[in-house]
C-alpha cells in the first residue's frame, strides 16, 4: 500500500483530500493539528521518518489572513518553518513533498493572469509567511512541487460560499466587494490535482518540480461570486439575496486584499496535463451537497 501523508485534516483541503477517488493500491493518512503539531519542527521530522511515506501533501496553513497581522510569530511557525521542517525531512527521506501556497504572495496589482515566475511581493504577514514556506521547500533540496492557489471553498468549515449562504437567508441585500478579482476555487477539484501530482512525483523520478497554480477556471469579483452563489441556490430551492457591489474602501480589514487574484494555469497544464474546469461548474457541486440538486 503506497501511502500520502497529509496535514490539514480538519481544515476545507485536508477534508476533500481524504475523501478523494485514489487509484488501487494508494491511500491517504490525514492528520489534524491534533495528530501533528505544526509549530513542533522536531514532531514534523518524526512524523515522517516514521514510515516509508510515498508522498507528502501539507495542506495545513494559518490562513487567518487578519489575525495574521497580530499573531506574526505563530503564522510564520506554521506557514514558513513546517514547510521547511517537511522539506528538511523529505529530502532527508528521498520523498516528495507538495506544498500549497497562495495567491497572496503577489501584489494584486497586475493586469492579466499571475504567472508562475512573476515577481512577488506580498501585501501582509499571511502572504510574507506563506512565501517563506515556498522558499524554505524550493531550498531544502527536497524533490517538490509548490501550488499556489486562491479563493477555496467548499462544503466544509467557513468560506465564502457558506457565509453568502448563511447571511442570504438573514437579509435581503447584501453588500459585496466588487473591485477584487480571483477565480473560486472548489476544495475537491484542488485535492485531486494535488493528488495527481504527489502520485505522479512518487512514481516517476522524471516528474516535473517547481511551482504551479492552480485554481478553477475563470475570473470573477467577489460581488459576482456571490450573485452566481445566489442565483445557483435559488435554483436549489436555498437561500438567495440581492447583491450590492461596494469597494474594498467600505469594507476596511487589517490586511490588504490583493486586487487582482488570478492564476495562470499554463504551468500545471503543460507539467501534468491537468485542465481547470469551470468555477460556476465547481460551485454547482458544492451547493448540490450543501442544499440539493436543481429542482
Amino acid at each position: 500500500m503506497h501511502e500520502i501523508l497529509v496535514t490539514g485534516a480538519g481544515g476545507q483541503l485536508g477534508i476533500e483530500l481524504a475523501r478523494a477517488a485514489l487509484p488501487e493500491g494508494w491511500r491517504v493518512v490525514a492528520l489534524d493539528r491534533g495528530a501533528l503539531d505544526l509549530t513542533d519542527t522536531g514532531a514534523i521530522a518524526a512524523k515522517v521518518a516514521e514510515r516509508p511515506w510515498a508522498a507528502v501533501i501539507n495542506g495545513a496553513a494559518y490562513t487567518g489572513v487578519d489575525k495574521a497581522e497580530s499573531d506574526q510569530v505563530t503564522a510564520w511557525a506554521v506557514n514558513a518553518m513546517a514547510p521547511a521542517a517537511f522539506g528538511a525531512a523529505c529530502a532527508a527521506a528521498g520523498i516528495p513533498l507538495v506544498q500549497v501556497s497562495t495567491d497572496y504572495v503577489f501584489a494584486g496589482d497586475k493586469d492579466g493572469v499571475w504567472e508562475i515566475d512573476d515577481p512577488v511581493a506580498p501585501l501582509g504577514v499571511y502572504g510574507a509567511s506563506k512565501l517563506g514556506g515556498e522558499l524554505a521547500v524550493r531550498t531544502s533540496g527536497a524533490r517538490h512541487a509548490i501550488v499556489r492557489t486562491a479563493w477555496v471553498v467548499s462544503a466544509h468549515g467557513n468560506n465564502f460560499v457558506k457565509t453568502m449562504l448563511r447571511v442570504g437567508a438573514q437579509r435581503d441585500t447584501l453588500g459585496v466587494v466588487d473591485d477584487q478579482r480571483g477565480s473560486p476555487t472548489s476544495a475537491a477539484d484542488l485535492a485531486a490535482a494535488l493528488l495527481t501530482i504527489a502520485i505522479r512525483l512518487a512514481e516517476d523520478p522524471e516528474a516535473p518540480s517547481g511551482t504551479f497554480h492552480f485554481s478553477n477556471q475563470g475570473g470573477v469579483s467577489w460581488a459576482g461570486f456571490a450573485t452566481e452563489i445566489f442565483a445557483q441556490s435559488a435554483a436549489r430551492g436555498g437561500p438567495t439575496a440581492a447583491v450590492n457591489p461596494i469597494t474594498t474602501a467600505d469594507y476596511p480589514t487589517p490586511a490588504r486584499r490583493p486586487a487582482n487574484s488570478l492564476l495562470s494555469h499554463d504551468a500545471i497544464r503543460a507539467a501534468y496535463g491537468i485542465e481547470p474546469r469551470a468555477w460556476q461548474a465547481a460551485l454547482g457541486d458544492i451547493l448540490d451537497e450543501l442544499i440539493g440538486a436543481r429542482s
